[in-house]
């Protein structure tokens, strides 16, 4: 792949290409943000990466804040204390920067900036966002250091209500970022677990959203395309973390995933979130552990169509050629086969399925998620049963 920079409005205005984080003080300048406060998460405000970008904006003559009391699971409390010193400090903007928990926690920040009503409030319920005040949204700029959620182009952000161990969606559209800076080099550092962790996260929302029931062709080619490039790529991320085209393929995968999965997401989302609240489990591993066993017990309603995804990618046109696929990928880069592997138990078992059948995206499984369905799938997840 030609790796020059290239400008992109799908579904916002994106700067792709290696170097591009070199813009952001114009980038901030033409959104008309003059006193931002960055936010990111604990473990990497002291990285280069974000040093080097902070250090960006002071050689600029741009006062920046920065806040990283972001957990790898964001709770309310991480929020709160976000929305305080963004009041207390003045700014005008927020630059989203990091992974998944940084970006979610930036953006729902940026959002809740000018509210009056709790964050609950919003929860994507209906049309709950209609509550909100669109002029006290900050804008927001994201720039993500990993490859895997793809929240750099969402309009939602998932908090944990730590009352309740309950991942929650915060949605409204204006929370949209207005320009993202998918840069490559950005993720260059990034640990072996968490590319790994990351891009599977990008595989299953492609994966989930090629399946989910209903007619969005649009989002089926996307997903499509999204999974060739991380089954493609990944491996080769893993084995030359260098690797600046591999790593832009997979870059693009994360936001393909996040596009795409307005169509709808399934069962490995709606397990791995209550698995991921209660065990604090990295979220995209997880999603990578229970991905053979949601595809085995939706076998009867997605084979055709797992059949043509498995035609596309080259392989045997088959259900089987792609389970074995999966199975195959979890299994070069050293993914826990079971959830017993990753530290989890059995003790909560009840609670999670109930957890499961309410979470905002059971919805989009190709099969009704019922509690019995649910716990046969984690069941399987414990036991390793494809």
């Amino acid at each position: 792949m030609d790796m020059t920079k290239a400008n992109w409005n799908f579904p916002t205005a994106i700067k792709f290409g290696p170097g591009r984080i070199a813009e952001l003080p114009e980038i901030l300048k033409e959104a008309g943000i003059t006193k931002p406060l960055l936010v990111t998460d604990a473990g990497l405000v002291n990285l280069p990466v974000t040093q080097n970008t902070i250090a960006l904006l002071k050689d600029a003559g741009i006062p920046v804040g920065v806040f990283a009391e972001v957990k790898p699971n964001p709770i309310s409390a991480n929020v709160e204390a976000g929305i305080k010193q963004l009041r207390e400090g003045g700014h005008d903007g927020v630059i989203a920067f990091g992974g998944g928990s940084g970006l979610d926690a930036a953006k729902v920040i940026a959002f809740m900036a000018g509210q009056t009503r709790p964050m609950w409030d919003f929860e994507d319920i209906g049309d709950w966002w209609t509550r909100a005040d669109p002029a006290g949204i900050l804008p927001i700029i994201a720039v993500p250091t990993t490859a895997g959620t793809g929240s750099e182009v969402g309009r939602a952000g998932v908090i944990t209500d730590e009352t309740t161990h309950t991942k929650k969606v915060i949605f409204h559209p204006l929370m949209m970022p207005k320009v993202v800076i998918a840069d490559p080099e950005l993720t260059v550092g990034m640990p072996a677990f968490i590319t790994i962790g990351t891009g599977m996260d990008a595989l299953a929302h492609c994966l989930e959203a090629y399946c989910a029931p209903g007619y969005h062709p649009m989002a089926d080619g996307i997903a499509v395309e999204g999974i060739r490039l991380v089954l493609e790529n990944l491996p080769k991320v893993v084995a030359n973390p260098s690797d600046l085209v591999a790593r832009g393929h997979m870059m693009s995968a994360a936001a393909m995933g996040a596009t795409a999965f307005q169509k709808g997401l399934g069962a490995i989302h709606a397990l791995s979130h209550p698995v991921g609240a209660l065990y604090d489990t990295h979220h995209g591993m997880t999603n990578a552990v229970f991905m053979p066993y949601v595809l085995i017990v939706n076998k009867a309603a997605i084979e055709a169509r797992i059949g043509r995804l498995a035609g596309y990618l080259g392989l045997s046109p088959t259900f089987e050629a792609f389970q074995h696929a999966v199975i195959g990928l979890r299994l070069r880069l050293d993914v826990p086969h079971t959830l017993a592997e990753f530290n989890v138990d059995s003790a909560r078992r009840e609670l999670i399925g109930d957890m499961a059948i309410v979470d905002p995206t059971a919805g989009g499984n190709p099969i009704k998620l019922t509690k019995e369905l649910a716990l046969e799938i984690f069941d399987r997840a414990m036991e390793g049963r494809v």
